[in-house]
């Protein structure tokens, strides 16, 4: 746990002070996912965010006296909850956070509203289905169906995640999108020998920026769209009650835009392309990074989560015009500049053609869908 200590750390008394409650606690469950060894592999990390910032909404609705200490009381709860081994560091960061908040009657009331939306949120979702076992996948050698991917050959992950209760959607397949082109449609052509042509180490066909794109965005999606929302919330100087909304409806939109982007992917099981292309075309062929995501190729998961996180902040905002640099979690040194939420998505989308990860109609499916989920908890849940 180092990483999540020194992490904590950094923050003293006056830095707590100074940003956000809800960004700072945001911040620390983003440490958790990116420490080794702490997130479970079978539980999909969208969904700890989702129950994190669920709670932290429904505590600050109820605390509008000391929202702050209703936001860190929940916050903690939860994450122990969630992340048993790391009791002791959040403990002192609890401390921390609400070292910055005035003792009083308002305070006490706030912690134990805290306390309670926090485990009213951990009760509803004891049962989700996220601790079932996931059935393994059959084995199709059909042309066009998915199978394990060279060089590494993983086992399929998240194969029931489908049967995850959403937070908001009616069901997993409300938004499904339509099947894949057929394998002799010009489309599919069209696209196959993009991604065969770009997605390749050092491709001639790629341009430098190309190259850099499908480097910089090669880490968990998630975590870069809830750190272009931190961005954008200390930036237009949020509340702590306007924050806990962007982010309960950010991360809300991407756990549920996951489990109906898995629904798609083992409702098609469409083939990935180093699969096609070595399959048809040329038998050595590797992607950009080498290994491919363990699941089917669509819809993209790329897209889905970028579509449905950029569509949430345009909305929050009411412009998609914002400015702003993201720093690339898996390529240190990089540093990306946007001028709008959508110019983001568009970058963090089409990466996955030059990584030789998807298909070009993975990536419109994916954007399609992870927007209809967006648009529908925008206009159904956390209302203001």
């Amino acid at each position: 746990m180092r990483k999540l200590v020194l992490a904590i750390a950094l923050f003293s008394t006056t830095s707590w002070a100074q940003v956000n409650t809800v960004v700072q606690w945001n911040r620390i469950l983003l440490t958790l996912l990116r420490t080794p060894g702490v997130q479970p592999a079978s539980i999909h990390p969208t969904r700890n965010l989702a129950i994190l910032h669920t709670a932290i909404f429904d505590a600050v609705t109820g605390s509008p006296n000391s929202p702050e200490a209703a936001a860190a009381a929940a916050a903690h709860i939860v994450l122990v909850a969630l992340y048993p081994p790391s009791a002791a560091t959040l403990d002192a960061a609890f401390l921390q956070s609400l070292s910055t908040i005035p003792d009083g009657p308002d305070k006490e009331e706030a912690i134990r509203i805290g306390e309670a939306a926090a485990n009213r949120v951990l009760t509803s979702r004891a049962n989700d289905g996220s601790a079932n076992p996931a059935p393994p996948l059959a084995i199709d050698m059909r042309p066009g169906a998915y199978q394990s991917t060279p060089p590494n050959f993983p086992a399929a992950v998240f194969t029931g995640w489908s049967q995850v209760t959403p937070f908001a959607l009616m069901s997993a397949s409300q938004f499904r999108p339509g099947p894949p082109p057929e394998l002799t449609s010009q489309t599919y052509v069209n696209d196959f020998n993009e991604v065969e042509s770009l997605g390749i180490p050092r491709s001639p066909a790629a341009s430098v920026d190309q190259q850099l794109r499908r480097r910089a965005w090669n880490g968990a999606i998630q975590n870069y769209w809830n750190e272009i929302a931190q961005t954008a919330a200390v930036a237009q100087g949020l509340t702590t009650a306007q924050t806990a909304r962007l982010f309960a409806l950010l991360n809300v939109s991407l756990a549920d835009t996951v489990i109906a982007m898995y629904e798609a992917k083992y409702t098609y099981k469409f083939w990935r392309p180093v699969t096609a292309i070595r399959s048809t075309d040329n038998s050595v062929w590797l992607p950009e990074t080498k290994n491919t995501a363990a699941d089917p190729s669509y819809p993209g998961a790329h897209a889905a989560l970028s579509s449905a996180a950029a569509t949430v902040l345009a909305s929050f905002f009411g412009s998609d015009r914002f400015s702003f640099h993201v720093t690339s979690e898996v390529f240190a040194g990089v540093d990306r500049s946007f001028s709008a939420f959508s110019d983001a998505a568009q970058e963090a989308t089409f990466s996955r053609i030059y990584a030789g990860q998807h298909f070009r109609f993975d990536l419109t499916a994916g954007q399609q869908l992870g927007a209809s989920v967006s648009e529908f908890v925008l206009n159904n849940n956390l209302l203001p």
